[in-house]
Order: structure tokens, then sequence, then C-alpha cells
């Protein structure tokens, strides 16, 4: 577990998890709440699943999963601005920070692929 609390995405994937949670805490729309907040959750806990795995092949897979989780949060958080259920200042911050996690998973990935081979 130390090698997975010394992951800078790991940690930054776990505070946008937080953040995402404190911006949705006023939002009455109850299912996109609860898609947004499991999408930001999963990008953390997939990073954790995988750095519990034996192999550089299996992390890779739950890094990948990590990495779409943030797409997913990143798009949420784009439409819940345009529907007017996040502040757009708030929601393109957030959302550049998923853009950022996913750009550190991506070349995590690449690593633990190359460690594969």
């Amino acid at each position: 577990m130390d090698a997975l609390q010394n992951l800078v995405v790991w940690r930054r994937a776990c505070r946008f998890a937080v953040d995402v949670y404190r911006l949705l805490s006023d939002c009455r729309d109850y299912g996109f709440k609860d898609q947004l907040g499991r999408s930001a959750l999963s990008i953390a806990s997939n990073i954790a699943e995988g750095y519990e795995r034996e192999s550089a092949r299996e992390r890779a897979h739950f890094l990948k999963i990590a990495r779409g989780s943030a797409a997913e949060a990143w798009t949420q958080l784009l439409i819940g601005m345009e529907a007017g259920f996040v502040n757009k200042a708030d929601a393109l911050e957030k959302a550049g920070e998923a853009r950022q996690i996913s750009k550190m998973l991506f070349a995590l990935i690449r690593h633990m692929e190359d460690r594969a081979k």
C-alpha cells in the first residue's frame, strides 16, 4: 500500500473524487449526482485495485479502466455544466483536472505495458 500512497496520480484521483462530491453536495438531480460521483470515485478505486495485482499487465488493465472513468467524469462535468447542474467555472476546472489525470494514467499505462514485454 505504501507504493500506492506515494503514487501522485492516485492521490490526485482521490482529491478529485472528494472535490466532485463536494461540488455536487447541493445538486438535486440525484441520477446525475450518483453517476458523476461513481465515475469520479471509480478512478482512484481502479488505480488502487490495479496496484494490488501481481503483474504489470494486470495493473495496466485496471489503469485503463481508471482512464475510462476519467473520460466519463470529464464528459459528465461538461454535460452537467450545460444542463445547469454545475457552475461553469467549477465544471471547467474539474473537467481540466480529469483530463490531467487521464494524461498521467496514459503515461503510467505505457510504462506498465513496456514492463510487461
